[in-house]
């Protein structure tokens, strides 16, 4: 539970709150609905018109709305509207005050070597591992069968979920968080080939890199990030990776870029600042792509990307005769 003057506070982080002087802040709050579910005791937002009619007949003791709307509104005289300029980020800072609090505790099965340095109220789950010289920051959780590898640096405030595996020596920033089943630090995926008796084998090539994680990273669940050959594979401050990524050895990804579900980035390639992957998008190794590029679902990048702007191949979904039509035309034209 917490109070509207709290909500204010952390709205207040992001951006300025229009109308508070008018507000009644003492008012508590215990939760986050929306316009049509929401209670007295609950909180809802506004942010996109079609929902106007809603806010109408809305139960919610405080409705967060975009200031855009304020000279058409009509809501219930018992419902405080809070104006700011972007509802939808206000919501957001005031989604992290509902969150359960984790519990400091170390759970008795929890195996943590002697070397191993655990900082002020830390969390530990049940038989997670935290190996040699391991160090962990203040405020850290870890969850149940997580896996911390030796020489792990974990910076403060962060939160390593369930299952998850940091390799050795790899480095968490502060306030990150890793989902579930994760691989951080996990051998690249690096071979040479010669030949052998019945043709091509592989020779394995040691991976000697780390990944280094910057602040406020946000890592999805089966994402797989390989720690590098040579040199670290490097993921820059306030990256938000989905889940089921792979990115392989090497790669650099610059700060604030999003990568959204089932991306693949081949090794050694570098990725610009504030950057957009849609899901399901294939890049190519030893590639460099530039600051603010959006690249749309399942794209192929095959070249380097040297100018910011959207980019995007392949072809959406038609009917099936349409699309045959299509795949005869694109075939001739391949045609000598």
């Amino acid at each position: 539970m917490t109070t509207l003057d709290c909500i204010i506070n952390a709205i207040e982080a992001r951006q300025a709150v229009a109308n508070k002087t008018s507000l009644q802040t003492n008012i508590k709050i215990d939760g986050v609905a929306s316009l049509v579910a929401a209670q007295p005791n609950q909180l809802a937002f506004l942010a996109q018109a079609k929902y106007l009619g809603e806010l109408e007949h809305t139960k919610a003791g405080v409705v967060l709305v975009s200031d855009k709307f304020a000279n058409v509104l009509k809501a219930p005289t018992a419902t405080q509207i809070v104006l700011v300029k972007d509802a939808y980020l206000a919501y957001a800072c005031v989604s992290t005050l509902f969150t359960p609090a984790v519990l400091a505790t170390v759970h008795p099965s929890a195996v943590i070597d002697s070397s191993a340095t655990l900082g002020q109220a830390v969390s530990v789950g049940a038989y997670a591992v935290i190996g040699a010289g391991a160090v962990i920051g203040d405020g850290v959780h870890i969850g149940a069968g997580a896996v911390i590898g030796d020489g792990v640096h974990i910076g403060a405030g962060s939160d390593i979920a369930a299952m998850v595996h940091i390799g050795a020596d790899c480095h968490i920033g502060e306030q990150v968080r890793i989902h579930s089943h994760a691989s951080i630090g996990s051998e690249g995926f690096g071979f040479a080939p010669f030949a052998g008796d019945g043709g091509v084998r592989w020779q394995r090539i040691a991976q000697l890199g780390r990944v280094v994680i910057g602040n406020r990273v946000r890592i999805g669940s089966n994402t797989c990030i390989d720690r590098g050959a040579v040199d670290d594979t490097i993921i820059a401050d306030d990256v938000i990776i989905d889940n089921l990524v792979q990115i392989a050895h090497n790669v650099h990804i610059g700060q604030g870029t999003a990568i959204a579900a089932k991306v693949g980035i081949a090794g050694s390639t570098k990725i610009g600042k504030n950057c957009i992957i849609g899901g399901a998008v294939g890049i190519n190794g030893h590639l460099s792509i530039a600051d603010n590029v959006t690249l749309t679902g399942m794209s192929m990048v095959i070249s380097d990307i040297t100018e910011s702007g959207t980019y995007s191949s392949g072809t959406v979904a038609m009917p099936q005769a349409n699309w045959r039509r299509a795949a005869v035309k694109f075939r001739k034209l391949g045609e000598k």
